[in-house]
């Protein structure tokens, strides 16, 4: 059975990223290097689709890309590094936490405020 590579366009399309990007994800280390072609051109696997997935999730989530790099120079080390990495995961985790919970209090401050202008906006149409 073989797997099935993957363009670097094709990558991009699954990706929803630039080729550009993909390539300096790999320049930069977040991304393994690609097998070549005969023709020298980037073939990946499925398995990193997956990995940009998550990559991408990373980012979203507010993991700056220093810390995505060493995750993932961890990820290539391999099971020795299990620990680590999920001792990464806990504390960005930790910090959407407290983002998420900073988020919520904004939002609320938000919403009174909004409800405040509701009612004098209300108030001045039925003075008119």
């Amino acid at each position: 059975m073989t797997t099935q590579s993957l363009s670097v366009g094709q990558l991009a399309s699954l990706s929803g990223l630039t080729a550009h990007t993909i390539r300096f994800y790999e320049k930069a280390g977040v991304l393994q290097p690609a097998s070549r072609a005969i023709n020298g051109h980037r073939r990946y696997l499925p398995a990193d689709v997956a990995w940009i997935e998550f990559v991408l999730r990373l980012k979203v989530t507010g993991m700056s890309l220093t810390e995505i790099k060493h995750y993932a120079v961890l990820r290539a080390q391999g099971d020795t590094t299990l620990q680590a990495r999920m001792k990464m995961l806990k504390l960005h985790r930790a910090s959407l936490v407290k983002k998420v919970q900073q988020l919520t209090e904004n939002m609320g401050g938000l919403d009174s405020k909004i409800r405040t202008y509701k009612l004098l906006i209300s108030k001045s149409k039925a003075t008119r």
